[in-house]
């Protein structure tokens, strides 16, 4: 039983087809990359997993259970967690807070936002945000921190959902090369120890090869090629997708 199964999805605008039978799966500590050029289909696809849009036919299915229907936050409770393209964190609280919140939303213990939240759960927040490295900016404002470092603390909230599987839409977006080797080992660390699926979105061809398990090329809407890092780098019509007539794809060995 695969722990994420996306069968046949399909996904209309007007005339413009977005999605075309869509059909793959994730396994538990797998890293699935899935690229294409600008205008391929890739965020219509992530979204409609991650509940942000509904399909017009087909179906998305965790753990076999049909989460096709289900909203972004029925999903999360059903642990699918989930970071953006742009980083998503509260400024105006301390990085250990806005861990603790989203162990709050975790725990469903909404009235402890109108009490005194600030040790709610300290504990358990320092140890995520000691997984990701952040444990010594714990009580520094997120409004300070480098871009880098609020990625770092977005990714310990979605872990702080406890998830199954993690969708990661252009993680290493807006930072520097060292930054996005470091988060991305990270990502793939934490994978392989929890079990958890990823399946993350992204333009930059080293992180993508670098650090996949195995990637699905979309065209169009379409799965055009599907494979290891490998297979994919030697795909003709990949190399002709992003490339023209190019002898290889580019990216990292």
């Amino acid at each position: 039983m695969s722990l994420l199964a996306v069968e046949r999805l399909n996904k209309a605008f007007g005339g413009v087809v977005a999605a075309h039978d869509v059909s793959f799966a994730v396994e538990r500590g797998e890293m699935l990359a899935l690229i294409g050029p600008n205008g391929a289909g890739k965020s219509t696809v992530f979204n409609m997993i991650g509940g942000q849009l509904p399909p017009d036919r087909g179906a998305v299915l965790l753990e076999d259970k049909a989460i096709t229907l289900a909203s972004p936050q029925e999903r999360f409770r059903q642990g699918i967690g989930r970071t953006f393209q742009i980083a998503q964190a509260f400024h105006s609280m301390t990085v250990c807070e806005n861990v603790q919140m989203a162990l709050i939303s975790h725990h469903r213990e909404s009235r402890a936002i109108w009490t005194e939240a600030r040790q709610h759960h300290r504990r358990d927040a320092l140890d995520l945000l000691s997984q990701v490295g952040m444990a010594e900016a714990a009580d520094r404002s997120c409004s300070v921190l480098a871009y880098g470092d609020v990625k770092r603390v977005e990714l310990a909230i979605a872990l702080a959902g406890e998830p199954k599987l993690l969708l990661m839409d252009e993680p290493t977006a807006g930072m520097a090369f060292r930054e996005r080797a470091a988060l991305m080992d990270l990502t793939h660390s934490i994978a392989r120890t929890r079990r958890i699926g990823i399946l993350f979105t992204e333009h930059d061809m080293d992180v993508v090869f670098g650090h996949a398990s195995r990637i699905l090329v979309l065209l169009r809407g379409e799965i055009i090629a599907a494979g290891s890092p490998a297979e994919i780098r030697e795909n003709a019509q990949v190399r002709q997708a992003y490339l023209g007539n190019a002898p290889a794809l580019t990216g990292a060995p």
